[in-house]
Formats: structure tokens, C-alpha cells, sequence
């Protein structure tokens, strides 16, 4: 299979962004220099415009204009395990301007498969795993009180992008 990658200009604050495709679905976004950049484009690489380019760059226009896109771009999640669509399924959920932390999402797993307890941890390592960044806020999953622990598009990133947001960056007390 023949992997495509388009390049996205940002606007000023922001690294550019990746979009990659398998031709029909949109397959990651990330961030230019992003932590784990190497596991996208180690693929072989072919810079072109596809309809599911056109189609996620205008709702990123829409997104970094300062609104909510009203649409999804169609996406397909590689090596998709049980553990990670529930995480994905959580980080779906979580609205525009508003975030939830890692303790969060690993109380609703362990809550919804009856059991005591669920690792942040492990949660922390599914939220990073995500290949969709942006479409699949993982850039709304922050640490206790408030903390923002890091972002694999880059903690500045992340920053800009709760702000573009409204989300305030003062710690937050639970």
C-alpha cells in the first residue's frame, strides 16, 4: 500500500501539521518535529492532494479560525486495540473548550468494565499512541489539578491549542 502525506501551514504559534492517508481515509495528523513523528513517516512518502486532504484541511481552517467544525473527516485507527477505542471513545466525548484528566478517563474505563481500578498510566500511553491528533483532542486530556504533563505534538503546541479553545491554563483544584 502506498501511504500519502500532505503538509498543512498553520498559523502563526503552531507548528505545521502532517496529514497522512492509505488514499481513502485520513490515517494520522501530527505535528511537524512531533515526539513520535518516526512512526508515521518512516512510511513511503508521497506529498499530493487527495478529496480526504481537502476535506481535513478545511476543518482545520474551521478549528483554527476559532470555531467548531460540524463535520468529522473520515479517519480509519491502525492497530486498534480494545483498550485504545475505549480510550478514543472517551477523548470523542470530551467537548470543545473543555478538558478531563487522565484519572478521569481511567475511572470511566474501569467503571464501564466493572472492575476496582484502571492504571493513568496505561490511559497516558493510549492517549499518546493516537495518531489523529486534533480531530481526537488528546490535546483536552490534561494531568491532576490541572497540569499539563505533555503532549507528543509538543507541549507549546498544546498550549496554543487550549487557548485557541478558551480553556484557561490556570491550575485547576479538583
Amino acid at each position: 500500500m502506498e501511504w500519502k502525506i500532505y503538509k498543512y501551514k498553520t498559523k502563526e504559534n503552531y507548528d505545521d501539521i502532517f496529514l497522512e492517508s492509505d488514499g481513502k481515509y485520513l490515517t494520522g495528523l501530527w505535528f511537524e518535529g512531533s515526539k513520535y513523528e518516526n512512526k508515521h513517516s518512516n512510511k513511503e512518502t508521497i506529498y499530493t492532494d487527495l478529496p480526504i486532504f481537502k476535506e481535513t484541511s478545511r476543518w482545520l481552517d474551521i478549528y483554527f479560525s476559532g470555531e467548531e467544525p460540524d463535520f468529522t473527516p473520515k479517519y480509519k485507527l491502525p492497530v486498534l486495540t480494545p483498550f485504545r477505542r475505549q480510550v478514543i471513545d472517551i477523548m470523542l466525548k470530551i467537548p470543545y473548550g473543555k478538558t478531563t484528566t487522565y484519572g478521569d478517563i481511567a475511572k470511566e474505563i474501569a467503571k464501564n468494565n466493572n472492575i476496582s481500578k484502571m492504571s493513568s498510566r496505561a490511559v497516558g500511553s493510549a492517549v499518546g499512541w493516537n495518531p489523529i491528533c486534533l480531530i481526537i483532542p488528546c490535546h483536552r486530556v490534561i494531568g491532576s489539578n490541572g497540569n499539563l504533563t505533555g503532549y507528543g505534538g509538543g507541549l507549546n503546541n498544546k498550549i496554543e491549542l487550549l487557548k485557541e479553545e478558551g480553556i484557561s491554563l490556570d491550575k485547576k483544584e479538583k
